[in-house]
């Protein structure tokens, strides 16, 4: 289990992580999520005592990371694909780190195997694409059998099927009763494979709940679409009740705040015949835009058809 209690680090003027408490709780995968610059790696810098905090702690089974004698049993971690020599052989760098921390030779064999290196753990890691040093990098994680683990951006560089290698092993290793932290700006990924989400802007806890109630949030604001001839009449009836109505390019109506079940009831209850009727379902990119709109440090304003800024949201905080 990680916890990570009042945790803040200053970097001169610029506060990086602000205060920030929550828990990585084992059997589950928590995904840990914010815009670029939001204090994320820094954040898991300091899980691993590479930052020093300058307040606050982070805790790993009970204890500061820099405690362990042997970290690779407690704590498996990729931070960082890139931070490898690369004139070594992938299979030399995962003997070099199993016997800096005790573990036997044969779990190199074993955590190659694991995460597809295959031959390509013979050659050197200077000619290895950014998807095999991220294989590696999880291999070098996997190798003390660690019962916490950290990814942070693991699917960057990986192709398809990479990437869905990622998602059930992350499952797997939760399911085996790890505590599983990852970092991923790709929603759709962390929509099917995170438990859990930690949501952090500028530093901050902006979200500390389950999969379920982060995108209860998003429902709120939930959209249906409509599709009729007698638009006009329909978007009278629908308005008269105190629905926000907007046309659709290809001519639907769009109705905000409400279900299907309600636009069909008054379409029933003014005799309108109904030729489609769909309830847009949020997805976590559009749940995380609304939550982090006013945390984004590089944002481009006036794209079409975005909004310009986003009104603040309280924290949303879900404790088991």
């Amino acid at each position: 289990m990680i916890r990570v209690l009042g945790l803040t680090k200053q970097y001169g003027a610029v506060r990086a992580v602000d205060d920030l408490s929550f828990d990585v709780a084992p059997g589950r995968v928590t995904g840990f999520l914010g815009p670029n610059g939001a204090g994320k790696s820094t954040t898991m810098r300091m899980v691993l005592g590479l930052d020093r905090p300058t307040g606050g702690r982070a805790l790993v089974a009970g204890r500061p990371f820099a405690e362990f004698a042997e970290p690779l049993r407690v704590v498996g971690a990729l931070l960082d694909a890139g931070a490898v020599h690369p004139g070594r052989t992938g299979r030399d760098h995962l003997r070099v780190a199993a016997r800096t921390s005790g573990i036997p030779a044969r779990r190199v064999d074993e955590v190659v195997d694991q995460v597809g290196l295959g031959p390509a753990a013979r050659r050197r890691v200077r000619g290895y694409s950014l998807g095999m040093r991220q294989r590696l990098g999880i291999a070098t994680a996997l190798l003390g059998d660690p019962g916490v683990l950290l990814f942070d951006e693991p699917m960057n560089g990986l192709d398809l099927d990479g990437v869905r290698w990622i998602r059930r092993l992350v499952r797997q290793l939760a399911g085996e009763g790890r505590a599983v932290l990852l970092s991923s700006h790709l929603m759709s990924e962390m929509e099917q494979t995170a438990d859990h989400l930690v949501i952090i802007g500028r530093g901050r806890l902006i979200a500390d709940a389950s999969m379920g109630e982060v995108m209860r949030r998003g429902r709120a604001a939930r959209t249906v679409r409509v599709r009729t001839p007698s638009a006009g009449l329909l978007a009278a009836a629908l308005m008269r009740r105190g629905l926000r109505v907007s046309p659709a390019a290809d001519g639907d109506l769009l109705v905000e705040g409400t279900g299907a079940e309600t636009v069909g009831d008054v379409a029933l209850e003014e005799r309108l015949a109904v030729h489609g009727l769909a309830e847009d379902r949020s997805s976590l990119e559009q749940v995380y835009l609304d939550l982090t709109g006013d945390s984004v440090e590089y944002a481009v304003a006036g794209l079409p058809g975005e909004p310009l800024a986003a009104e603040p949201v309280p924290v949303l905080e879900v404790r088991p």
